[in-house]
Order: C-alpha cells, then sequence, then structure tokens
C-alpha cells in the first residue's frame, strides 16, 4: 500500500462530529450505519435538566457520563443518578447498565453534563434489568510501559460488568503516547483464541497545560486489513468523531505530542460466547517483549488535576 492510498476507506467508516446525528444525538450510530450490525453509540451534550431518550428493543445499553452527573429514568423501575466526573481525563465514572426491553431516559443532574450511551444487540433479558458500577469499583489498568503506556478502565468488560453480549472500556493516552499496539483484530471466531468482534471508537482529545489558548488538539486513529479482507483507514479525529472498526486490524491510536487522547470502545458480535480476545498483528507482536524493560509513563494514572 502506498502512502498515496493511505485512508482510502475514511470516507465510509470514519464519522467526523454531526455526521452521523439524529434525534437530538449529535454522535448517533447503529445498525442504520450501512455494513453496521452489533454495536451502537448516542453521544449529547446536555444543559441542566435537559434530557434525551431511547428506545431499546433487542439493544441492550450501557450510559457513560462523559462530564457532569446524569439521571437515568428507566420505564417501569427506579431511577438511577451517576455522579460521573468534571472531564473524561479526570477518572473513571460510574456507569449504569440496562437490559435489552428497557427504554429509559438520561437527564443532565445538577448542572451541565455530556454523556455517551453505548449499545449492543442482546439475545436475553438480563437480570436484574438495571446494574450501576460504581467509580470506585472500576478496574483501573495500567498497561504498555514507555512510550506505549496508556490507562484503561475496563468498566464494562466480563468479570466486572455482568451483561448479555456488550463489551466496553475506556482507554486514556498521555501526549506523544500510542495504544491500541501493537495493532490487533478481533474478527474471526476460534475457540481459545479470537473472538468476532466490531468496535466502535469515540475520541476526545485534551491540548497538554502549556498549549496556548486557541491550540487545536487532534489524535489519529490507523485501521488495515488483509489480502483476503481490506480496509484502509488513517483519521485524524478531534473530540466527538467516531471510527467505526467492522474488521481488520486496528491500531496504533496516536496522541499527538500537544495534546492527551481518551477513546470509549464499544464491542460486540455475533459469536455466543461474551469474550474479548484479540490476535496481534504478527509483523509488530514482538513489541510486547520490550515492555518488559520500561518503565510505565509516570504521568498515569491520571486524576482530576489533569
Amino acid at each position: 500500500m502506498t502512502v498515496e492510498q493511505s485512508g482510502a476507506d475514511n470516507a465510509r467508516w470514519v464519522l467526523p462530529l454531526g455526521s452521523a446525528a439524529a434525534d437530538g444525538w449529535p454522535v448517533a450510530v447503529d445498525d442504520t450505519v450501512a455494513g453496521w450490525q452489533h454495536t451502537s453509540l448516542h453521544v449529547a451534550t446536555l444543559a441542566a435538566g435537559e434530557e434525551r431518550s431511547l428506545a431499546a428493543g433487542e439493544w441492550e445499553h450501557v450510559v457513560v457520563p462523559l462530564n457532569g452527573s446524569v439521571r437515568v429514568r428507566p420505564d417501569d423501575h427506579d431511577d438511577v443518578v451517576l455522579a460521573g466526573r468534571a472531564h473524561v481525563f479526570a477518572g473513571p465514572t460510574d456507569v449504569a447498565h440496562l437490559s435489552r426491553d428497557v427504554a429509559f431516559t438520561v437527564v443532565a443532574e445538577g448542572g451541565p453534563a455530556r454523556v455517551a450511551v453505548c449499545g449492543a444487540k442482546a439475545r436475553t433479558r438480563h437480570t436484574p434489568a438495571v446494574t450501576v458500577v460504581p467509580a470506585a469499583q472500576v478496574p483501573v489498568e495500567l498497561r504498555g510501559a514507555g512510550a506505549a503506556s496508556r490507562e484503561v478502565r475496563n468498566f464494562g468488560v466480563p468479570g466486572v460488568l455482568d451483561a448479555d453480549a456488550i463489551i466496553a472500556c475506556e482507554v486514556v493516552t498521555p501526549a506523544g503516547n500510542w495504544s491500541s499496539y501493537p495493532p490487533h483484530k478481533h474478527d474471526e471466531r476460534r475457540a481459545g483464541v479470537e473472538t468476532e468482534l466490531e468496535e466502535i471508537y469515540y475520541f476526545e482529545v485534551r491540548p497538554v497545560d502549556d498549549a496556548p489558548e486557541g491550540a487545536d488538539p487532534v489524535g489519529y486513529q490507523r485501521v488495515y486489513g488483509t489480502d483476503q479482507r481490506p480496509i484502509d483507514v488513517l483519521a485524524e479525529v478531534r473530540t466527538g468523531d467516531v471510527v467505526l472498526v467492522p474488521h481488520g486490524w486496528h491500531g496504533p491510536s496516536m496522541a499527538a505530542p500537544a495534546a492527551h487522547l481518551y477513546y470509549l470502545n464499544v464491542m460486540a458480535g455475533p459469536g455466543p460466547e461474551r469474550a474479548w480476545m484479540i490476535c496481534d498483528d504478527p509483523a509488530h507482536t514482538w513489541v510486547r517483549d520490550t515492555w518488559a524493560t520500561q518503565a510505565v509513563d509516570p504521568r498515569l494514572p491520571f486524576g482530576d488535576d489533569t
């Protein structure tokens, strides 16, 4: 593949903020997108007291406050309040899981808020129908080392969140680092080795503290395929942008030297097992061996002072 060809599939799989809006959600991705089947994502910025609603049907959901607090009002169930956080770089947040067939409304609680609602097609109605994972119970993993150091908040993975199909997490990458690295894939069902999962990346970026006023923080995302299943994405991303990964190797996710990078991952697939098993690109898996002799980036974990 030549440099001139790279990014040939951006128009199909990269959704800049506002390009996939619907029903008051500036980000609205679901199976109405051509070639997309198993996952969804809705994101909105709400004024204090403002609300958005979603039907459920066969979709289960996880509500993730990006900044501010939200009240979740499920049909025929008690409300829950998610305390949230100041911004996505300030640490984990409470999240709420809602089973399929549970429609709900989210309301900005006590001030403005931005909220993401992750979704996946679910085969069965889950019990209990509404579950909260408090921020204090979200496992925070420092993955990689050196310039591949990143922070992973595993609020929606098997073993932490009991769900039918959805897998979700947040990743924060300090300015200048790479994450989703080595490049990896999960697009085949191979027992004990790899699961078939499509994946949504939702991005936010934050300039470093000494950036001048008016700085334009960006990050970058790479997705590439095989000769049998080609895909070619090389995208510059800003806050609110989405990259869809239907298949193929994905990574690195690159934080520019002047901006920290956040992304929310949403995954699900057609297989009967809810599991997150990946396969590295063999050309790059050696990178993992280098981490044993490197320190984790001292800027991690991020916190309220970031």
